[in-house]
């Protein structure tokens, strides 16, 4: 199985395993993140989530052949689904990020509670460079916690940063050694056991309700120019690119 679930002392975890393949996320494992996230969400002897990734990769984005083969077309698409869930979740969601943590692997951290990174973690959200566009209310959050200037970096020009990067422009809360990460998460998602689970979800709920449409709007707008970038020359010449493993050639477009 490519995502493993489990609940264990009060802590849902969701453990993307595919490491053959960097992690690349399919619209089988979107589904199945998805519907663990509503079971935690409905499980009243969960208090937390825990996403985390494999030692060397947190996900490399989104499996590129996979992605091509059946791209998202309506609401209805798993990895939609996945964003709605996520979204919605009420409890407190702590992510453990080892490794890379490319495209939708940096963008899902924007909407957890807590994130951790190991000192050797590189996040990048290069949708431009594959003739996209930024997706998950990025182009909305992004700019809003580090500032236009930062932003662009990131969006713009896709630069990668670091994991102290990613704590300083508030995306992450802490970056510890490589082999801590995922002890140092999973002991803030069970810190949820002591506390009062309305008054925490309550908490949550208030925390995001001044940018919750917002949030919501922008992700749909994102969508819908996220799917006809799909179809642009653009982006098909960047895919045909990742596949002859080369460098994309934009200068014929205007």
């Amino acid at each position: 199985m490519s995502i493993k679930t489990a609940v264990v002392n009060g802590v849902a975890t969701i453990e993307i395993a595919r490491p053959e393949k960097k992690n690349a996320l399919t619209r089988v494992m979107y589904q199945e993140m998805a519907d663990a996230l509503i079971a935690a969400n409905t499980d009243k002897t969960v208090r937390a989530v825990l996403i985390q990734g494999q030692p060397t990769v947190f996900t490399s984005g989104n499996d590129i052949e996979d992605f091509m083969s059946s791209p998202p077309r309506d609401e209805d698409a798993p990895v939609f689904q996945f964003m709605r869930a996520l979204l919605g979740c009420e409890k407190p969601v702590i992510a453990a990020v080892n490794g890379a943590a490319i495209g939708i692997g940096t963008t899902m951290l924007l909407h957890c509670d807590f994130v951790y990174v190991a000192d050797d973690s590189r996040l990048a959200m290069p949708f431009v460079g594959l003739g996209l566009v930024p997706e998950f209310g990025s182009s909305l959050i992004v700019p809003s916690l580090m500032g236009h200037a930062k932003a662009a970096e990131k969006l713009l020009l896709g630069d990668p940063f670091t994991g102290a990067d990613a704590v300083e422009c508030g995306i992450a809360n802490g970056v510890l050694a490589a082999g801590e990460v995922v002890a140092y998460a999973r002991r803030v998602a069970e810190r949820f056991n002591a506390l009062a689970p309305s008054a925490v979800r309550e908490s949550k709920r208030l925390m995001r309700r001044h940018s919750a449409a917002q949030v919501i709007e922008t992700i749909k707008v994102e969508a819908e120019i996220f799917g006809a970038r799909l179809r642009s020359p653009e982006a098909m010449e960047a895919f045909q690119a990742f596949f002859q493993k080369r460098q994309p050639d934009f200068t014929k477009f205007d």
